[in-house]
């Protein structure tokens, strides 16, 4: 450290004097100096990483103060350790309000006061706080103790300083019990600040005192002028080369430490070299904090940079949160733009120290408003999940009552209707999802396959059917009628009886029906009976395969048509009515009268049989009903 000039005390032959003209580099190097008692330096609580505690959970966040305590000086974890607090009573207090408010409401009539919760993490918190507080105590307390010893030592280094200067008689001796003083003093450690300047000049005053004296054995004063000298020299060396560093802090810090050797362990020179060397001193300490000065406002620019970068990245943030999402795939992409955003945030750098603390607080609120809007969301997806989940568990619940039965008619709708059920349903909590799907998937195979294997059986004898229906019509082509109607009739229906008495064939095989009618309406033309009864008789037979066959849909359609040809009929019918009114001054026997006549007895007669086809046909429907 440079020494400074004090005008209240007597300046010494042999004392360095500053130039004002470095007065700000100098006053800059003696500040630094003057708070080397700082516990905590930049660049160690720099080596801390950067965490976004409000995104951690109240484990996580005991974990990260314990790692904290266990790797870092006490005094370096203040502002981590402060916003861990934070953190975790924010999350704590949105707990203990969530606990009560689902108390209240399970207990209406209850009050605030009846409410209480037991938090096992919350005491091992405090715990582990405490102790991070009472070390900091400790060390801030062991910091002021070893203060004040130094204090005490410095001020009997002083005392001792003044009794060797009153009753030295021989200087030349007493300038090694200087050098010793001077030793003991410059490795007596740090003092209050407040005290420092005082106990410091209170020091060099004697000091000069000792010099004033010292010049009365000048031989002994110019070996040690020469000494000291030769000391400065080097130290102004060392200085030169620091110029060179790239590193300015590095340099800086460097350049305190000899300013301090300057000030604190070497003594004055001759008069004829005194202003020479301290300017030459002085002018590499400007060069040096000139060049730390051009470097601290490249810093600054960057750092205004980083701000205005922060300040967009806090502003995207925003905007994603204003947005918001309504769905799981929104909501996914906006956390990961805001972790893409939280990133690029910590990579950025420092802000300017006057902004450092506002900036973060911006920060950390405008990702808080995104994680309030996010853990609502999915507060609710959790409900609405949870809610299918019972519905879930409903449906396994209504098939397992049905699946083992046998009434495959009526259950089978039932269980691809529980089926299409369990499809609309949406997701459940991931994890009951693949369980509940192994159980309900199972008890559906376990009830189908039941289904397929009686199906399999049914077909087998089908198949049997169809065997026995293709030889039954190679038999029926030899049949020959007799002549005799009755007979030839009643033959006629007992083949028609026994083809029924075979059974139902595949629905791949239905086709043998066909050819079986086919031979059937041929023996029907054969016989002597009316249009109508051979038409009822054919048709009578194809409605009893219907039923048979359980094919709801073609009777449906069968049905549909029948009801299509009466109505077609009767229109006709009133057609042909509705134009004999316009031609009713013509006679009986008129020709077109005798045809219009015919053709509406013609499809009254259809009509009729149509009729009774619908009649046969809502007979059978009613009777399977």
């Amino acid at each position: 450290m440079l020494e400074e000039k004090n005008d209240n005390l007597p300046q010494a032959d042999g004392h360095d004097q500053q130039t004002p003209s470095n007065h700000d580099a100098v006053e800059a190097i003696t500040q630094s100096n003057a708070e080397e008692s700082e516990d905590v330096s930049i660049d160690e609580t720099s080596e801390i990483a950067v965490v976004d505690y409000e995104n951690l959970t109240m484990s996580e966040l005991i974990v990260e103060l314990e790692n904290l305590m266990n790797n870092h000086k006490v005094m370096a974890i203040k502002d981590q350790a402060e916003a861990i607090r934070k953190a975790f009573f924010h999350q704590y207090h949105n707990l203990i309000d969530e606990k009560k408010q689902v108390f209240l409401s399970e207990n209406p009539t209850a009050a605030d006061s009846d409410f209480s919760y037991d938090f096992p993490l919350k005491n091992k918190f405090e715990n582990i706080y405490n102790t991070y507080r009472d070390k900091r105590s400790q060390y801030h307390k062991s910091i002021q103790d070893s203060l004040k010893g130094n204090l005490s030592k410095r001020m009997a280094i002083i005392d001792e300083l003044k009794e060797l200067i009153d009753n030295t008689e021989n200087y030349a001796t007493a300038l090694k019990d200087i050098q010793n003083i001077r030793d003991r003093w410059k490795n007596a450690g740090p003092i209050p600040k407040d005290n420092y300047n005082h106990v410091w000049n209170n020091f060099h005053f004697h000091i000069e005192r000792f010099y004033d004296h010292l010049h009365l054995d000048r031989e002994a004063r110019d070996l040690d002028f020469k000494f000291n000298l030769e000391q400065k020299q080097k130290l102004i060396e060392r200085a030169r080369k620091l110029l060179e560093v790239k590193d300015i802090s590095k340099s800086f810090r460097e350049l305190q430490t000899l300013h301090r050797i300057w000030k604190e362990e070497v003594g004055p020179v001759s008069r004829e070299y005194r202003e020479d060397i301290w300017n030459e001193f002085s002018e590499i300490t400007k060069q040096l904090h000139d060049k730390r000065e051009a470097y601290l406002q490249e810093f600054r620019v960057k750092e205004e940079a980083n701000l205005a970068i922060k300040q967009d990245l806090i502003k995207e943030i925003n905007a994603i949160a204003e947005k918001g999402a309504t769905s799981h795939k929104e909501w996914q992409d906006a956390i990961n733009k805001i972790n893409t955003l939280r990133d690029t945030y910590f990579n950025t750098g420092k802000v300017p120290l006057e902004d450092n603390e506002t900036t973060w607080a911006q920060f950390k609120e405008a990702t808080r408003v995104f994680n309030v809007q996010k853990n609502a969301f999915y507060k609710d997806i959790k409900k609405d999940q949870q809610e299918n989940l019972n519905k879930k568990l409903a449906l396994i619940e209504k098939v397992k009552s049905l699946y083992e039965s046998d009434d495959f008619e009526t259950v089978t709708p039932i269980m691809k209707q529980i089926q299409e059920d369990w499809k609309k349903i949406g997701h459940v909590p991931r994890k009951y999802s693949d369980q509940i799907w192994k159980d309900f998937k199972a008890t559906c195979n376990h009830y189908f396959d039941r289904l397929h294997a009686q199906k399999n059986e049914s077909i087998s004898a089908e198949m049997e059917n169809f065997d026995k229906k293709k030889q039954y019509l190679e038999d029926l082509k030899s049949f020959e009628l007799q002549g005799d109607h009755k007979e030839d009739l009643e033959s006629i229906k007992k083949h028609i009886e026994n083809w029924k008495n075979i059974g139902p064939v595949p629905q791949m095989r239905r086709h043998i029906e066909g050819k079986f009618n086919k031979i059937l309406d041929a023996l029907f033309d054969k016989l002597s009976m009316s249009k109508k009864e051979a038409e009822l008789v054919k048709f009578n037979n194809r409605l009893e395969q219907l039923a048979e066959s359980d094919d709801v849909r073609r009777i449906q359609n069968e049905f549909v048509f029948i009801q299509r040809k009466v109505d077609e009929i009767q229109a006709e019918i009133f057609q042909l009515e509705n134009n004999i009114q316009f031609i009713s001054s013509a006679k009986a026997d008129n020709p077109l009268i005798k045809e219009v006549n015919k053709n509406i007895e013609r499809h009254r007669d259809e009509l009729n049989l149509w009729k009774d086809k619908l009649n046969h046909l809502r007979r059978i429907t009613d009777s399977n009903k």
